[in-house]
């Protein structure tokens, strides 16, 4: 059966929630590219338009300009395995699908696309995952808001934090998280927000977006000694920084391809 590969021309603030939404409305496989564009695989009858129109809807954006190609069956499996790539973060992490083997003397975290956004390869999440790789060394409460397919949360329990909370507003990605934990054999707490117990720890990390993160700031100030939080473009950065000032003395800690990451610890 061919497929249809969907190419979309979205701005950089709003691809990583497109992509969520084009996920939910119905798509087979979405991926970011590193130039903001975003790629998304069809089934052949869907309605294209209708279900670009249902995501950008959800995520607050007119529908965007595309273009279309149609694929096998073998073109689909190539370029849907393509977009998900092995990651290799820092010294000690490796961040891959199921049909990638890791290399010898890293801590693998195994993620397969799903319906839940998050496999490693967007630069706002490669940039949290290195903060976790470089300072987590074992024994850390940690919380990861608005936790997608769990990636951060299962590779902060892989380096060794002793406890690890994960929330998010979309059951799914409750769920999602909750499966991909299991899969990689890790144990963590993972819950929608009002679910979430009245604890303090040692590092909250957040990747959503700059706007959501500047509404979060009072509640994510509340339960973490240092926060490190993604999902910001450079050009937002100060903005969500002063946002976190009352309680952190923030800086900018590293940035890639334009996104930014911003850590703090408690004043």
């Amino acid at each position: 059966m061919p497929w249809l590969a969907l190419t979309l021309q979205v701005e950089r603030s709003a691809a990583e929630a497109f992509s969520d939404a084009l996920l939910e409305a119905g798509a087979q496989s979405v991926s970011l590219e590193v130039s903001g564009n975003v790629t998304a695989i069809l089934s052949i009858d869907e309605d294209s338009n209708a279900l670009i129109a249902d995501a950008a809807r959800a995520a607050g954006i007119a529908p965007p300009a595309f273009s279309a190609e149609t694929l096998d069956d073998q073109d689909w499996v190539r370029a849907s395995q393509a977009q998900f790539a092995p990651v290799a973060i820092g010294d000690r992490l490796w961040i891959g699908p199921g049909w990638h083997e890791p290399p010898g003397g890293r801590i693998a975290v195994r993620i397969d696309p799903g319906l839940a956004f998050g496999t490693g390869s967007h630069p706002s999440t490669k940039l949290v995952l290195a903060f976790l790789e470089r300072t987590l060394r074992g024994g850390e409460r940690v919380l990861d808001y608005g936790c997608g397919s769990g990636i951060l949360a299962i590779a902060a329990a892989k380096l060794g934090a002793a406890h690890v909370d994960a929330v998010d507003l979309d059951p799914q990605a409750v769920e999602t998280t909750r499966a991909n934990a299991s899969a990689n054999g890790v144990e963590l707490n993972s819950a929608l927000p009002d679910a979430l117990p009245a604890a303090g720890y040692d590092i909250v990390v957040s990747n959503i977006l700059a706007q959501p993160l500047i509404v979060l700031a009072p509640l994510l100030a509340q339960r973490g000694a240092r926060i490190a939080i993604s999902g910001i473009l450079e050009a937002q950065a100060g903005e969500v920084a002063g946002a976190y000032e009352p309680w952190f003395d923030m800086r900018l800690d590293a940035r890639e391809d334009g996104w930014a990451l911003l850590v703090g610890n408690r004043k």
